[in-house]
């Protein structure tokens, strides 16, 4: 299990514990439940790459407790 700190700039970091092999679509329904917002309308990303929702997080090379950026369409 990792630990992934999502910040969506507007003041509030979510914390999401998921495993390397889930997805990024997988780790989207997990901030969704959180947050109270709809999988489908959040975007996550690193800087500019915006991360593919079918592509796993240790093929990104997500990391335990790393920091990744998260907006809302």
């Amino acid at each position: 299990m990792i630990e992934v700190v999502l910040n969506d700039r507007l003041g509030k970091k979510v914390r999401v514990k998921c495993n390397a092999d889930d997805t990024i679509g997988d780790l989207k329904k997990l901030v969704a439940a959180q947050t109270g917002t709809r999988h489908d309308k959040i975007r996550i990303q690193k800087w500019y790459t915006v991360y593919k929702d079918h592509i796993t997080l240790k093929d990104y090379e997500i990391h335990d407790g790393m920091g990744l950026e998260l907006y809302y369409n």
